[in-house]
């Protein structure tokens, strides 16, 4: 202990404050070199150069924050879309008055009819529109069918249309696949009290509705599916709308020009008829092979039992030779090579896609050898077809009455 007291004594002998000046005071400028050796200049400077010092200071701060700004700015533009910054989350009112046809088909949910509104600026928010929908709804969902909103619907606005709580004031029309114009025009006449010669005369000019003249009537047009129409809808805005669901599957198949549409829209309501819808690509390809080599075994004759039918105005499985050789009906394919004078029902998307888009194969030949599974068996050559037509016929005896 002494020691160490005897040590930090002595230290502190040294540090005496001559030696202190010494060490504060080293260097023969007296004052100019600092404490452990550092310089401290204490320079003179003029009013000017300290303005001039000043401006490049400021300068210097308003570039750093002018570039700051900028990166900021430009940040934000990045990301604002990713993270919905500043988006408007909904419209107000009803509306501003420009219409906008909409169409729900089955299955649609509603996300997909959220996003499909925020598209077509009906809505301004997607999500918004299905956070809305589901405080509302409750145990209600959107029913399939054809809509008129506008643009700029608050949420609210257009899901209260859409859950049809305005139902008093439209009619609701649901048509099936594989209806023929006639049974059709009795499920308008009965959804919307229409007469039923009223609509039939509409037969008179297909054109008027951007059907090709080749048609002999709206047969083919009349597009399957469920509608909502205003009570005041006219009958003539009534086929309008459907034809033109019509047209957008021929759109969306790429389908174009008038003759290649009258082809596609009669085969595929011949498809509809003939197979279930994942036969309907192999037997597109067979009527293709069917048409294209009239020196084949079948001459270039489709003859489809279908047709047949449609130009009998019956509904049958079960013809008679003196049927199938009656030449005087324009829809009888084994009389008439070639496709009939025109479609025989109203097909859907699937139908038209496969007729745009037939399969490549070697078929000539197809029978459904079981009418309840729609199991449909196709063959190359007529004798191949025979062992398949002999199953059917199997299946026929075993099912009395099914094959009528």
């Amino acid at each position: 202990m002494s020691n160490r007291s005897n040590s930090r004594n002595a230290r502190g002998d040294q540090e005496s404050p001559d030696n202190l000046n010494t060490l504060l005071n080293h260097g023969e400028d007296g004052g100019r070199e600092g404490f452990l050796g550092l310089n401290v200049e204490h320079d003179e400077y003029t009013e000017e150069q300290r303005r001039k010092v000043k401006a490049r200071r400021r300068n210097t701060m308003l570039t750093a924050t002018l570039v700051f700004s900028v990166a900021l700015v430009m940040i934000v533009a990045i990301l604002s879309p990713q993270m919905g910054w500043f988006k408007r989350k909904d419209f107000r009112g009803d509306g501003n008055g420009t219409a906008v046809t909409y169409t729900v088909d089955q299955g649609d949910t509603a996300y997909k009819i959220a996003n499909d509104l925020e598209s077509k600026g009906v809505i301004a928010d997607a999500n918004r529109f299905v956070e809305n929908f589901q405080e509302q709804a409750g145990e209600q969902f959107i029913q399939p069918g054809q809509y008129s909103l506008q643009e700029q619907m608050s949420s609210e606005s257009a899901i209260h249309i859409l859950l049809q709580k305005d139902k008093e004031n439209q009619n609701y029309l649901a048509i099936n696949q594989n209806w023929r114009m006639d049974e059709t025009f009795d499920a308008i006449a009965k959804a919307t009290g229409k007469n039923v010669g009223e609509l039939q005369a509409l037969n008179s000019d297909v054109t008027k509705f951007g059907i090709p003249a080749k048609f002999p009537s709206l047969e083919g047009w009349l597009h399957p599916g469920e509608y909502h129409f205003d009570k005041n809808a006219s009958s003539e805005e009534i086929i309008q709308t459907m034809v033109d669901r019509t047209k957008a599957d021929l759109n969306e198949a790429g389908v174009q020009g008038d003759d290649e549409i009258f082809h596609v829209v009669t085969v595929a309501s011949i498809l509809e008829f003939e197979g279930i819808p994942k036969d309907y690509d192999p037997i597109a390809g067979a009527i293709e092979n069917r048409m294209n080599n009239p020196e084949g075994e079948t001459g270039g004759f489709l003859q489809s039992d279908a047709t047949v039918a449609y130009g009998l105005g019956e509904k049958t499985y079960q013809l008679t030779t003196e049927e199938k050789q009656d030449k005087n009906n324009k829809y009888n394919t084994f009389a008439h090579p070639g496709l009939p004078v025109g479609p025989i029902g109203s097909p859907t998307l699937d139908a038209i896609e496969s007729a745009a888009h037939p399969q490549k194969n070697d078929y000539y030949f197809w029978v459904t050898v079981n009418l309840d599974t729609g199991e449909t068996k196709f063959a190359e050559t007529y004798a191949e077809h025979q062992q398949n037509v002999a199953e059917y016929e199997q299946w026929c005896s075993k099912n009395e009455g099914k094959c009528s």
